[in-house]
This record gives structure tokens, C-alpha cells and sequence, in this order.
């Protein structure tokens, strides 16, 4: 619904962004009227911008101002840091201010430039994440500038950034490749409002749906789409339910991949980058071990191609705060309905990085990368899970322990106390660009199991499993069969156990 005119905004930062959004208030009435500035900057305090008075310092005039139920406060420091932000928004509840939009990171603002249209309610990731690195998008997107760009999983949480942070890269043609029809619908819309509102170019959206499963429909549509690039976020990524689930998970990320490669090389794809995970490391989980075959398919094809046209490439990181798949949603589900809150293991720890972070750091890899590489975003220190939970429990207004309860249930099936970014035989190095490390193997490191699988020879052992084969019918959809060809492939994968489905 359109805001009302009697709005008051209140803009938290009179810099490059704040004063844009002002601009854009004012030929825009329905919006509401912003009263003032509020800033730390001494240079600032007291004057005017266009009308608008600058007070501050904002610890001190906020607690003064005269301010009715309607006002919101919008963050408009697209460069605050995690410490900043946490005081900022504690300074405005106190305040009275029920209502607090914050603009994207500084990754998905392009030459300072910032759109109302852009900003959205402050929610707890914003205060839990570390502070993002300054990544240039103009500059770090230049590599793709009219150039044609596919991303699979386009309606998931990182393949939707991806497509948000592409739309202001000048790409001639972005398409949002998915399976289900609402998640595309949804990005597709969404896009397609900001683009209208002047973020980004004229890009031309082209919304696909399909199947990576499907080998015959990969390679007719990405023939029929001619991509210059993929980025492939795309994959079934719920750890426990895919230990449910070992088969499905197997034929979508593993064949799919397969798929969706097979395509990209015959197609003349020049630049293809994997999203992985660091549950690929060492994996104990079906999931797991999927996105290491996945790593190896890719890594196997950039060096197959000896002609060194295209770059396959391959970029490895942790847990990101707010995916459908972590935990802050469930948490946030959970204290609203008052608790408690579940944790699997005091001790569980996990690595956490902003969504949209990750996804600039992701796209700058895919530009600067070298073909047949693997790279690792720095994810920082892990964070323990229920730190995490104690966070978000004040961040809603109670007391953890108090007002709102902590339960452990015990770790669910695939999950492990920590995960490992690199495996044993594996050593990450700087590269030049901050947060962005590069794997190197050692041959005197131990590989983690020996020998590493045979590709095509595995494929060739599951596709009966995964696809129906008239000579090894009682093979297909055998989750224990499934799991013993794994296990048998990859050692630190348990064997099927007697406790999961026979079949699924």
C-alpha cells in the first residue's frame, strides 16, 4: 500500500545516498515529506540541504525529537559497519521509532546512486552480520556489460541476488532460470519494479521455466538463449530433508549439473561459475557429497577444454544469514509464536556472511577467476548458533532464557558441529582481492579419501538409480543402493542407514 502523505520521514545520513532519496521524496509527494537529516558529521550539524535541516549529533537529538506515530526513520549510510548499525537502530527504538528502513549494503549501490524503492525494513541479519566489504559493482560487473546472463535458481536466496546485483551491471539480458513457477514469478516482478524505479539499466528480463533434470531441454534452451555466462545457484540444499530424500537430491544437483555443463560446452558458454558449499568438504551428508561431485564436474571440464576459450570455475562458501535454508527465519518464526527456540547442539558453530555480500564477492570471482580454479570467500570467524538465537531474542524485545526459552534437540541427520572451508589436501591462499582466497592442492597432503572417484564412472553406476533403465529396473529410486555407491566412492559419507527410507 502507497504511503500517506502525512508521512514523516526522518533520513539517517546526509550523504550522496540520504540527499538522493531526498530528492526523490520530494518529486515523488505520495512518499510522504522528509522533516530532517539526522547525522554525526560536525561539518553537517546545523546547516541545510535543500531545504532540509541536518541535526544531530544522533545519539543526542533523537531522544528530542517531536515526532508523531507515523514517522519512520530510513538508514541511508549505505557503508555502515555491523557495530554503527546495532547502536543506530537501538538510538532510534528508543527513540519511538516503530518503523526503520535501512538501504542495501554498499555492494548494491552503484556510483552512490540509491532508490526509495530499494530500501526495506530492518530485520535481525542486518545486525548479526560482520560488515560487508565495499565491493564496486560498476567496476567489478564490467566483464559482463552487454553481455547475456544465465542464473539457475534465479528464485532462491542467493540465485535472487544474484540477478538484483546483475540488473545494475549493464547486462544486455538476464535470464531467471527456475523450477518453480511462483519463486520466478516473484524475482521476475520484483525486478522488474526496480528496474522501472531507475536502479540499474534498460536490462531485458527473460524469466525460464524448466528442468535441469531434463538433459534434451538443457541443451535446447541454452542453445536457444545463447548465454555469454552461467552462474548456477540452482540446487535441492535441505540438509535433512535430503537425507530423506537421497535420491532426488542425487538426480536434481549432481545429473542436473551434469545437464546444464553437458550444455554450457557445446554451446559455446564462456563463462560458467558453480555456487558451492562448505559442506562439500569431507561431506557426511547426501547434500554434501552432491556439491562435491558438482565441484568435481566443473573442475573436470575446465580442464578438458584445452583450448582455453572458455573459464569453468568453481566458488566455495559457508552459511549465509537469511537464506531459506538457515536458521534466522526459523528463529524468527519461533520467537514470534513466544518460543522456544530450538538449537540442535550448544557447541554448533557455523560460518555467517550477508547474502549480498556474498553474491558481489561471487560475481567479482567470476570475473577475475582463472579457468579450472576453486575459490573461497573469507567467511570471517564462525559464530556459535546459539549466540546467534540470544541475539535475535533481544533484537525482538525479551529476555533469552527469561521471556523467551533456549531448547537443544540434538543434531538432525547429515549435520556436524562445525564445517571445514577446505579439505586436508587443500591450502587457501590470498589472491589480490579482499575476502577472495584461491584453494592450491599438495601433493604431500593426504588426500581425504583415495582414490578420488572416477566422474563418469559414477554417473554411470547411478543413472539406474536416478532414471528409470528397462535392464536394472529394481535399481531405480533405491536409496540404499544409492547411499552404498556413494559410500563406496565417498568413504566420509555413512552408509546407508537403517533408519532412513529404503526407497524415495
Amino acid at each position: 500500500m502507497a504511503a500517506k502523505k502525512s508521512r514523516r520521514l526522518y533520513i539517517i545520513g546526509a550523504g550522496f545516498a540520504g540527499r538522493t532519496l531526498a530528492n526523490e521524496i520530494r518529486g515523488k509527494a505520495v512518499f510522504g515529506e522528509v522533516v530532517a537529516f539526522l547525522d554525526d558529521d560536525r561539518g553537517k550539524i546545523g546547516q541545510s540541504v535543500d531545504g532540509i535541516p541536518v541535526l544531530g549529533p544522533i545519539r543526542d537529538v533523537a531522544r528530542l525529537l517531536r515526532r508523531k506515530s507515523a514517522d519512520e526513520a530510513v538508514i541511508a549510510i549505505p557503508g555502515v559497519s555491523g557495530e554503527h548499525l546495532q547502536d543506530l537502530y537501538a538510538i532510534l527504538k528508543k527513540a519511538g521509532f516503530e518503523r526503520i528502513r535501512i538501504l542495501p549494503g554498499i555492494s548494491q549501490i552503484v556510483d552512490g546512486e540509491a532508490h526509495l524503492i530499494q530500501t526495506r525494513s530492518i530485520n535481525p541479519q542486518d545486525l548479526l552480520g560482520r560488515t560487508p566489504i565495499a565491493v564496486n559493482l560498476k567496476e567489478s560487473l564490467a566483464y559482463l556489460r552487454g553481455k547475456r546472463v544465465l542464473v539457475t535458481g534465479a528464485g532462491g536466496s542467493i540465485g535472487g541476488e544474484l540477478c538484483r546485483q546483475l540488473l545494475s551491471g549493464g547486462v544486455e539480458r538476464l535470464y531467471l532460470f527456475g523450477h518453480g513457477e511462483n519463486s520466478i514469478y516473484q524475482i521476475d516482478r520484483e525486478l522488474r519494479i526496480l528496474r522501472d524505479e531507475g536502479v540499474g539499466e534498460k536490462t531485458s528480463l527473460v524469466p525460464v521455466i524448466g528442468d535441469l533434470k531434463d538433459r534434451r531441454y538443457m541443451e535446447h534452451i541454452v542453445g536457444r538463449l545463447k548465454a555469454d555466462a552461467v552462474f548456477h545457484a540452482a540446487a535441492y540444499k535441505h540438509v535433512p530433508l535430503m537425507e530423506e530424500n537421497p535420491v532426488a537430491v542425487i538426480e536434481n544437483n549432481f545429473f542436473g549439473t551434469d545437464n546444464l555443463l553437458n550444455a554450457a560446452r557445446k554451446r559455446g558458454v564462456k563463462r560458467f561459475v558453480l555456487v558451492s558449499t562448505d559442506k562439500a568438504v569431507e561431506p557426511v551428508s547426501v547434500y554434501g557429497a552432491s556439491k562435491y561431485l558438482c565441484e568435481r564436474l566443473v573442475l573436470d571440464a575446465a580442464r578438458s577444454d584445452t583450448g582455453g576459450a572458455a573459464n569453468f570455475m568453481v566458488v566455495r562458501f559457508g552459511n549465509v544469514l537469511g537464506s531459506r535454508g538457515s536458521i534466522v527465519p526459523l528463529f524468527q518464526k519461533q520467537i514470534e509464536k513466544g518460543g522456544p527456540v530450538t538449537i540442535t547442539h550448544p557447541d554448533m558453530k557455523r560460518w555467517f556472511m550477508t547474502i549480498p555480500e556474498a553474491c558481489s564477492l561471487v560475481l567479482k570471482a567470476g570475473g577475475v577467476g582463472k579457468n579450472g580454479s576453486l575459490y573461497l570467500l573469507d567467511m570471517g570467524e564462525p559464530v556459535a548458533i546459539r549466540d546467534i538465537a540470544e541475539q535475535m531474542i533481544r533484537f525482538s524485545g525479551y529476555e533469552p532464557g527469561i521471556d523467551i526459552k533456549i531448547e537443544t534437540v540434538g543434531l538432525r541427520p547429515g549435520e556436524r558441529l562445525g564445517e571445514n572451508l577446505w579439505a586436508s589436501h587443500e591450502k587457501p591462499v590470498d589472491t589480490q582481492y579482499p575476502r577472495i582466497k584461491e584453494i592450491e592442492y599438495h601433493a604431500e597432503r593426504p588426500l581425504p579419501f583415495t582414490p578420488e572417484p572416477d566422474i563418469d564412472a559414477l554417473l554411470k553406476k547411478l543413472r539406474p538409480v536416478c532414471c528409470f533403465d528397462e535392464a536394472s529396473p529394481e535399481c531405480y529410486r533405491d536409496a540404499g543402493l544409492l547411499r552404498a555407491i556413494l559410500h563406496e566412492a565417498i568413504p566420509t559419507l555413512p552408509a546407508c542407514d537403517s533408519a532412513l527410507p529404503v526407497n524415495s
